[in-house]
């Protein structure tokens, strides 16, 4: 079973810079909320997020 991708390019970049921050911070913090960026650093690698899924939204970009 192949999932449709549902995360655009300029999303996927959001997510990973935004994952990477939030992984840093909980690295240098100790904090488990560092968790959070790994699944968004997941999600832009895997181009699939399951609540857009559930919500039936997508990010790609239409040419």
């Amino acid at each position: 079973m192949e999932l449709k991708k549902n995360i655009g390019e300029n999303d996927r970049k959001i997510r990973l810079i935004a994952g990477l921050v939030i992984v840093l911070w909980g690295v240098f913090a100790a904090n488990w909320l560092g968790l959070v960026g790994v699944a968004l650093i997941a999600t832009a690698f895997l181009r699939l997020c399951p609540a857009y899924t559930v919500m039936t939204m997508d990010t790609l970009e239409t040419k």
